[in-house]
């Protein structure tokens, strides 16, 4: 079974609430205020089962302009729409505002309801379908089916259903990315239970006893029950129409535009970049002067604005904007939002955002729709980040870390250049910096020798000169003056020279003292002095101490006294 939130809209009177209780038998006006007043103040909702068995979340939204924040609200999240036009009043300033409102919110579907056909007669209701069909024209909904309908009497409304069946059969439902994400729209308590929002959930599922963020509100809480048109739930999926019952909050410390969400799976954000379409009805260009709010999800929020690029945006025309708000929301590539001027009480336009972290200086930032874009920005972006503000999971480069190909180049030719100059030795792992250490295993043709990086077949500790040396002078090596500091200490962590209290041998020496010395201990099992070893190396006792130093650390030869006898690691001899 497919669930897909339909919203109504249309000018105030219009018969949008008559109408959907005509098709639910649910009254969506929930209010007192509501019902003595005849019009929608706030959103009503409602479910309606099509004949696939297929359902539909119905979000009636107020139509006049007053409640213009309480419409902007509800359609946040809708996968398609009834435009309601009454047949005897025809099309109305505020028709033409909710059209834009679901053009810029990227609704792409719907049926067009011309309600109270039975107070017109045929030729005014000829003429108001002309007249809607015109205004109609270009947008999302100019091919959409006109359906005359009478909610009083029932007239129509079996065509109604089928063409919204229709209609959604083409409508692909809310996809689920496992990134589940509730902008609350409604907040109440219910006695015996507590906290109470509903919402409609996008991108990935909720499940009974889960632990969700609270955003803005950096809040903790956990699902103690989930249900959607009466229906409790364990596990809610995509596209669902919520109530969410909530432990860890009271219901008057969160209000609409709150959103639910996974922690670690979004960036929180108070500046974005946008494209910004301005209506043809805005009788004035956009710029940064003015007082601004913008509708995220079901969110109303003060905004600051700075148009990228030129100084202005003109009406009917297209540009690119950083918005500003106080608050720090979960917020990605793609997510649709609404500009409105606080001063004026008009709808200015809205769009898409481009880019949920701007890294660039507004006289310097070009923002479009790339993921490609996003990491060429950053240069370096963990996959999980990378997902936070775009909703795409990319295979990463390296490790964790997606990589600007340009930067690997550059990265790999310095890291190439710093072996060269490093000589012998290559370079030290620790002189590279992060980025240059993690793009190592890109590398071909380098090895790591302990701490140090060089070339593959170009070892030159291997033959370096000092060696020769130590071995000319097995038992009088000479001082380490032909060798700098880092090359001495890779030639000891490699075992090409032993060091023993500061004095270095090679490996040649200490071979043949154990040679030497297993000898002497056969002709003197009950032992052999410092002195006498001395005499049979030819060597001084500042060579010949470390020198027996080194062999009774290694077990080969072991300390009695003023004698040294055989150890555990001393070769037999035959």
């Amino acid at each position: 079974m497919v669930n897909h939130v339909v919203c109504t809209a249309g000018h105030v009177d219009h018969g949008k609430s008559t109408l959907i209780r005509a098709l639910t038998g649910t009254d969506p006006d929930r209010w007192a205020e509501e019902k003595e007043r005849g019009l929608t103040i706030d959103l009503g909702f409602a479910q309606f089962t099509l004949p696939s068995g297929n359902t539909i979340s119905f979000v009636d939204v107020p139509g006049h302009e007053r409640f213009i924040r309480n419409m902007l609200a509800g359609v946040g999240t809708v996968d398609s729409c009834i435009f309601v036009v009454a047949a005897n009043e025809g099309w109305k300033p505020q028709s033409e505002e909710h059209l834009r409102i679901l053009n810029l919110l990227g609704v792409s579907s719907g049926v067009v309801a011309l309600t109270k056909v039975a107070l017109a007669d045929e030729e005014l209701r000829d003429l108001a379908e002309l007249e809607v069909a015109d205004h109609l024209d270009g947008t999302f909904l100019s091919s959409a089916p006109i359906v005359h309908v009478d909610a009083i009497s029932g007239l129509g409304l079996d065509t109604l259903i089928t063409e919204i069946e229709t209609v959604l059969g083409d409508t692909p439902p809310n996809s689920d990315r496992q990134r589940p994400r509730l902008w609350v729209d409604r907040v109440f308590a219910v006695k015996g239970s507590g906290t109470v929002v509903t919402g409609t959930l996008g991108g990935g599922s909720f499940e009974v006893g889960e632990e969700l963020l609270l955003s803005p509100e950096n809040h903790r809480v956990r699902i103690r029950a989930l249900q959607s048109h009466h229906e409790e739930l364990e596990k809610a999926d995509p596209g669902a129409r919520l109530a969410v019952n909530l432990v860890g909050i009271d219901h008057n410390d969160l209000a609409r535009g709150s959103v639910l969400i996974r922690s670690n799976q979004w960036h929180f954000t108070s500046k974005f970049d946008g494209d910004l379409f301005v209506l043809n009805a805005v009788d004035h260009d956009i710029s940064r002067r003015g007082a601004y709010l913008v509708y995220l999800g079901s969110g109303e929020y003060p905004a600051k604005l700075r148009v990228l690029g030129p100084e202005s945006i003109f009406p009917g025309e297209q540009g690119k904007v950083r918005i500003f708000i106080d608050d720090e929301l979960p917020l990605m590539l793609g997510d649709r939002y609404i500009l409105r001027d606080s001063g004026r009480g008009e709808t200015i336009g809205g769009g898409k955002i481009l880019d949920p972290q701007p890294l660039l200086k507004s006289s310097e930032a070009a923002p479009d729709a790339s993921v490609d874009r996003v990491i060429s920005e950053h240069g370096w972006i963990t996959d999980d980040h990378l997902e936070a503000l775009t909703g795409e999971r990319r295979t990463p480069t390296v490790k964790n870390w997606i990589i600007d190909p340009p930067l690997i180049n550059e990265l790999k030719f310095e890291v190439l250049q710093l072996i060269e100059e490093g000589g012998a030795l290559g370079v030290n792992l620790s002189d590279l910096s992060q980025h240059q250490r993690n793009i190592v295993d890109l590398l071909s043709d380098v090895v790591v020798e302990g701490n140090y990086l060089r070339k593959e077949g170009e070892d030159n500790l291997a033959g370096h000169d000092f060696l020769e040396e130590l071995e000319m002078n097995l038992f009088k090596p000479p001082e380490p003056t032909s060798v700098g500091k880092p090359e001495l200490r890779e030639l000891v962590r490699r075992g090409l020279v032993i060091e023993e209290g500061g004095i270095y041998f090679s490996p040649k020496a200490i071979e043949e003292a154990t040679t030497i010395l297993g000898l002497m201990l056969q002709e003197a099992p009950e032992g052999i002095t410092v002195g006498e070893v001395r005499e049979e190396l030819k060597t001084t006792r500042k060579y010949i101490l470390p020198l027996l130093a080194y062999l009774d650390n290694s077990g080969i030869t072991v300390r009695r006294g003023d004698v040294r006898l055989a150890g555990k690691r001393m070769p037999t001899t035959n």
